[in-house]
């Protein structure tokens, strides 16, 4: 049996090991498009703050791994899919045969229409070339403007925070972290990085960049590039970023964390189906029988909300990873659901999302906010099961409310007591999910 696995991430990567401990005398080509070791993105800004080295970003790291696992290695990017005949084309005009095709090839920064996103200090934090570029800048006092607030762009924020720069964060929308917090929690986030030192632009774009063009570095920064992830302040000419708010700011380095976008173009003109991603079944095969997507490419059901979603995270990327591989090799295997989480630590102040966090139509909530204690939670039901939530500096309830939403656990008499006491989920999901489950090992009469 060819397997053929299109994207060398953490999905990949999971997929080729599980293949081959099931299927050890099977083919496995392992395909990436980056000239580096096979490495998770979610490590980068632990490598920007210098936690870690680039070495641990790697996923792996014993020497001669993929060797080991005779998982063969291939640089290259899919140019489209010959879905009849059962090959993969590769840009470079090759192409690869398969008997089993699993679609990983994750998602990429949306690049926003503005003009000067093409100058040398502008720069996504996507890779591990964009990570070594921003060292480079981001030095102690460098004026950093970034582009975007959401989950990925705080997690960036945190990062260039740690490095000692004067950062400024410009994001479209009316709150941070828009696509994961209500108007409160997002609120509470954007005063807590402006009391941190953080400038905060919200309901305001970037129009323009405009730069002087590169210039001699200095010698700071070519003992920075010489040693590779050092930061100098010093360097080529500011740069000038307008934005619609009628202000123009000056900045060393702009980083564009406007979001992400699944990379599926190459599937354009094939019969695999695509919505906003690849879209799966329960065991991840797509509409084409033995091609399967698992990872931020994949569309799956999410049974919480009820519909097919794209939830771009490394857990997800994991479970639908082994699934789509157990499949691939013969061994029956279906996803359970799509786990809608997000913790978020910005600056010291940790937030979640669950499930349905905007609530549903014909639904209720409660919301609780004590913005001195810089606490707040958001509780949304349908019917009398929780189907999202919100919390900012409720950490000790993070297992709890991951527990009632994706259990979809019916609260009973609790939903109204949460109603009237939001802080009782504890005692909420001992009693409805023990309940439930002593109910469950009742036989029927």
């Amino acid at each position: 049996m060819n397997h053929v696995i299109l994207g060398a991430g953490p999905a990949g990567v999971i997929a080729a090991e599980t293949i081959r401990k099931h299927a050890p005398h099977d083919r496995i080509v392992l395909v990436g498009d980056e000239p580096e070791a096979p490495y998770s993105r979610m490590a980068i800004p632990y490598l920007l703050i210098g936690n870690i080295q680039e070495e641990g970003t790697h996923l792996r790291h014993g020497a001669g791994h993929f060797e080991q696992l005779r998982i063969e290695i291939k640089r290259g990017r899919a140019k489209g899919i010959d879905t009849g005949r059962h090959q993969v084309h590769l840009e470079d005009g090759s192409s690869l045969p398969f008997d089993k095709l699993l679609i990983a090839t994750g998602s990429s920064p949306i690049r926003p229409p503005i003009r000067g996103m093409d100058l040398p200090n502008v720069h996504s934090c996507w890779t591990l070339a964009d990570a070594r570029a921003i060292a480079q800048r981001a030095g102690k006092g460098a004026r950093v403007l970034q582009m975007g607030a959401g989950f990925i762009g705080c997690i960036i924020m945190e990062a260039l925070a740690a490095r000692g720069v004067e950062l400024t964060v410009v994001e479209m929308g009316d709150r941070m972290v828009p696509r994961m917090m209500g108007p409160t929690a997002g609120g509470m986030i954007k005063d807590w990085c402006e009391k941190k030192g953080v400038r905060v632009f919200t309901g305001t774009r970037v129009e323009a960049i405009e730069g002087a063009g590169a210039a001699d570095p200095g010698l700071l920064g070519r003992i920075a590039s010489a040693v590779g992830l050092g930061g100098s302040a010093g360097g080529s000419g500011a740069m000038k970023v307008k934005l619609s708010n009628g202000q123009t700011l000056d900045a060393d380095l702009v980083i564009s964390a406007t979001g992400v976008k699944p990379n599926i173009g190459f599937l354009e003109n094939s019969p695999i189906k695509c919505l906003q991603g690849v879209l799966t079944d329960e065991h991840l095969q797509t509409t084409v029988p033995g091609i399967y997507a698992a990872g931020d490419c994949a569309e799956a059901f999410d049974v919480a909300s009820g519909k097919t979603i794209v939830s771009a995270i490394q857990p997800n990327a994991a479970d639908q990873a082994y699934i789509a591989a157990m499949n691939m090799v013969g061994k029956a295997a279906a996803l359970k659901g799509v786990t809608q989480i997000n913790v978020l630590d910005t600056l010291g102040l940790i937030s979640t999302s669950f499930g349905n966090w905007q609530g549903v139509a014909g639904g209720e909530q409660v919301e609780l906010t004590d913005r001195p204690a810089g606490r707040h939670l958001s509780l949304q039901f349908k019917d009398d099961v929780m189907v999202g939530c919100n919390s900012i500096g409720w950490t000790e309830h993070v297992g709890v409310m991951r527990g009632l939403v994706e259990g979809q656990v019916r609260l009973g008499e609790w939903k109204e007591k949460l109603k009237q006491d939001p802080t009782l989920l504890m005692e909420a999901y001992l009693a409805s999910a023990q309940g439930q489950s002593t109910r469950a090992l009742v036989p029927p009469k």
